[in-house]
């Protein structure tokens, strides 16, 4: 269920690298091409576990027979730190239909916080392959809430959550609450702690401030 690319040594970790170095952060420009650049990274993982069937393709010479995609995925982000990682996989499933949720933390003066979704905007997802993506993947609450709103009463193939970095906390929810015939969990890294605010450490901090600006 949970597929941790970050075990196994490849550029992947270089770009993880990056994004988490306080240095390298100070580029928002390198920080939002190397979400992009992790986003092809799994693209090109997940599209081995996808379905394909044979084309004959005409060339000026003749004619091939290739493997191509049955059909492309959906692609759903959470805004708005979510839309650089998203474009990464943008870049490879260049014909997919696309889904984005609009979600917040609602923060309470006792310091704590719900997260609430604002908006969802979605194609058809019935027996189609959905690939979600939240570049943090922290108490997995905000990405089981968007799971759930994204696919209503709708019956997906099957769902791949991505994130860039995880929590052990964040991951052993989605697995309370998905079974692997529902659910893969694909990851850059996994970290140990969590906060009382719900961040990642030692994580890389707030990605969509790091990639956009600070927010008020």
């Amino acid at each position: 269920m949970v597929i941790n690319l970050g075990k196994e040594n490849s550029i992947l970790n270089q770009f993880i690298a990056e994004l988490r170095d306080t240095e390298v952060q100070n580029h928002s420009m390198l920080f939002r091409k190397n979400m992009e650049r992790v986003g092809e990274i799994f693209a090109y993982e997940i599209s081995r576990r996808l379905a394909y069937e044979t084309k004959e393709v005409i060339t000026p010479l003749g004619s091939a027979e290739v493997s191509v995609l049955r059909t492309y995925p959906v692609l759903a982000t959470i805004l708005r730190a979510g839309l650089p990682f998203h474009q990464g996989f943008l870049n490879f499933y260049d014909k997919s239909e696309n889904a984005f949720v609009s979600a917040y933390r609602k923060h309470h003066k006792d310091g704590s916080f719900e997260v609430q979704i604002e908006y969802v905007s979605k194609p058809d997802l019935e027996g189609r392959t959905l690939i979600l993506i939240d570049p943090m993947l922290a108490s997995g609450y905000s990405m089981t809430l968007a799971c759930r709103e994204l696919i209503g009463d709708m019956k997906p193939l099957h769902t791949h959550m991505v994130s860039i970095l995880a929590s052990v906390e964040g991951i052993n929810y989605i697995k309370r609450n998905f079974s692997s015939s529902e659910v893969t969990v694909w990851v850059g890294a996994i970290d140990d702690e969590l906060t009382a605010q719900a961040y990642i450490v030692p994580g890389l901090g707030d990605a969509g401030d790091l990639a956009f600006g600070k927010k008020l």
